[in-house]
């Protein structure tokens, strides 16, 4: 759902991201600083390995902020009120049950960038995701997934 590049995120994820980021920034870039003064007085620069280590750490540590940086500047706020109520969309709640088992599984359909299998949040550019999205209540889904064909049905949507 990343059309013309934007990426789609929520409220609470864009605050949180920008916090993130001010943090990153602010304290995290003191911290990587004081690393590597401390491994620069350690001696000769050439054979200091302990200075290697803190100067990779800090290249990686601004990548992580540039990227974070890029991803804020593509960000899109969704508005879900523009939504038709009772189709899935992205930031749906679900509950569906697997067909070949009977179990029942709750998901908040989310942005790529925002997925959390584990908080039971998933993407629509998942399998599962996007094969759910524009289903309504009832209807009984397959889903090819790497794990095969998935028998789903449509419990409720919030």
């Amino acid at each position: 759902m990343s059309e013309g590049n934007f990426v789609y995120l929520t409220k609470e994820r864009l605050f949180e991201l920008e916090k993130e980021l001010q943090e990153m920034k602010t304290k995290g870039r003191k911290e990587i600083a004081a690393k590597i003064g401390e491994a620069r007085a350690h001696g000769d620069l050439s054979e200091n390995a302990e200075y290697d280590a803190a100067k990779e750490e800090q290249g990686l540590f601004e990548l992580k902020i540039s990227q974070t940086e890029s991803l804020l500047a593509r960000a899109r706020v969704i508005d879900v009120s523009q939504f038709e109520k009772g189709i899935i969309h992205i930031l749906s709640n679900v509950k569906i049950k697997n067909l070949a088992n009977e179990k029942v599984y709750d998901y908040l359909l989310v942005s790529p960038e925002e997925a959390d299998f584990q908080a039971g949040k998933i993407s629509i550019t998942s399998p599962v995701g996007n094969g759910l999205m524009g289903k309504k209540v009832g209807e009984k889904v397959k889903i090819k997934a790497p794990a095969g064909i998935l028998d789903y049905e449509i419990l409720e949507i919030s």
